[in-house]
């Protein structure tokens, strides 16, 4: 089952930007309201981990 999400999207002077409703920090751009869905949906797909593999590291970092 896919899980369904709300884009928020708007035209800046070059890109289309958009963030998730469900996840506003979850932010991208892209050059096509197409582009910007394909980033949208790689970026969250990042967030959830989905390409980590089960073998990994951690590091605390300080920012």
């Amino acid at each position: 089952m896919k899980t369904k999400m709300t884009m928020i999207y708007w035209k800046s002077d070059k890109f289309w930007l958009g963030k998730l409703q469900e996840h506003p920090e979850i932010m991208t751009q892209g050059e096509t309201l197409e582009e910007l869905e394909e980033n949208i949906k790689d970026a969250y797909r990042l967030m959830i981990m989905d390409d980590v593999p089960e073998k990994y590291q951690t590091k605390e970092i300080a920012l």
